[in-house]
């Protein structure tokens, strides 16, 4: 037989030999599978601990509104102080002799504004018999007009350079403790420069710096604020200021705990030790091996009723023991993969093994 015949015999052996090969693949089923997964569920986040210190609510920088000599300083950091209380006092010669020269002004107009009355009485008397012009009484309308316009002008530069005068007097507005000194008697400060700090000390703040990546605490968040010198001292406080933006450098934000009712051992500048009541913050808690990163976003797999898997993005917060914080993108009751993110594909079905709870 030559080879035309032997490859015609062959030809349909092979044809079947391939057309069952292709209905084999065909008919192969899908390959399901296995991963690891969890049902989301909240997750009560540990309470955490942070010092600070004891800081007033309301603390304001006292310093004179005009330039001088500083020639006494009455309070040291520490006094207790009165509102209206004189804090501070610059030399006020130049000031002084101000006044003095608008007092001579004063009386100057106050002269001439008499002598013009004068003459303008005269001059309507004697136009009233005959022997003086209209004209003339006009005049001496206007020069008593101009005198007591004088008059009204040094009463007010009067006035003022009095208020300077006052600039040189630095004194409390409210009753306080004095927690700073900005300046010595001696130097020559300028107007506004801060010469003594006032605290207000009845209301009080525990002021703690929070790491960026944990500063997941609304405003309101309960602490428990301890003496670090007296751990038996207690008391309760809540968080009413947060840093909107954290420090450049250790990338931390301030805040600011409210104090409820402190003892007086709680003193400006005391440290203290801010502890976050149990089940303050609750979140959403996933494995780090649960978060897909892809183009600059994070995307966990949900598993669907049907089986099959959807990439679903999320917003991650900071890492912490255990996990990865989900701030948002997933909600409770929601099944998610746990391992092996990168080689699943949209709409796989999958199979639960192992399967970790939370």
């Amino acid at each position: 037989m030559n080879r035309i015949s032997l490859a015609l015999f062959f030809a349909p052996i092979t044809l079947l030999m391939l057309a069952g090969c292709q209905k084999g693949e065909e008919q192969a089923p899908a390959v399901i599978r296995p991963v690891l997964s969890q049902i989301v569920t909240p997750r009560r986040l540990p309470g955490s601990t942070f010092a600070g210190t004891v800081q007033p609510k309301v603390q304001t920088v006292f310093g004179p509104r005009t330039t001088g000599l500083l020639v006494a300083r009455d309070v040291d950091t520490g006094d207790v102080v009165r509102r209206g209380q004189l804090l501070a006092t610059l030399d006020p010669t130049a000031l002084e002799l101000a006044v003095g020269s608008a007092r001579a002004d004063l009386a100057n107009a106050q002269a001439t504004l008499a002598n013009a009355v004068s003459v303008e009485r005269r001059a309507k008397a004697l136009f009233k018999v005959g022997t003086e012009t209209q004209a003339t009484v006009e005049t001496t309308e206007q020069a008593r007009t101009a005198a007591q316009a004088s008059v009204v002008q040094a009463q007010a530069a009067l006035a003022k350079a009095k208020e300077q005068l006052s600039y040189t007097q630095v004194t409390a507005a409210f009753d306080g403790v004095v927690t700073q000194t900005g300046a010595e008697v001696g130097q020559v400060v300028a107007a506004g420069a801060a010469v003594v700090t006032v605290a207000r000390p009845d209301e009080r703040d525990a002021v703690v710096d929070v790491p960026d990546g944990d500063a997941l605490l609304p405003v309101g968040t309960p602490f428990s604020v301890t003496l670090q010198i007296n751990p038996a001292m207690t008391v309760s406080g809540k968080v009413r200021e947060i840093a909107p933006a954290a420090d450049a450098a250790t990338r931390t934000r301030r805040v600011k705990i409210a104090l409820e009712n402190p003892p007086e051992s709680f003193r400006l500048g005391t440290t203290i030790t801010a502890s976050l009541k149990e089940a303050a913050v609750e979140q959403m808690v996933l494995p780090a091996t649960a978060i897909l990163l892809r183009d600059g976003k994070s995307f966990v797999w949900v598993v669907e009723e049907d089986g099959t898997v959807k990439s679903r993005e999320v917003i991650t917060g900071p890492t912490i023991e255990g996990g990865i914080v989900v701030t948002a993108g997933i909600d409770a009751g929601m099944r998610v993969v746990t391992a092996g993110v990168h080689s699943l594909e949209e709409g796989q079905k999958v199979k639960f093994e192992n399967e970790a709870r939370s």
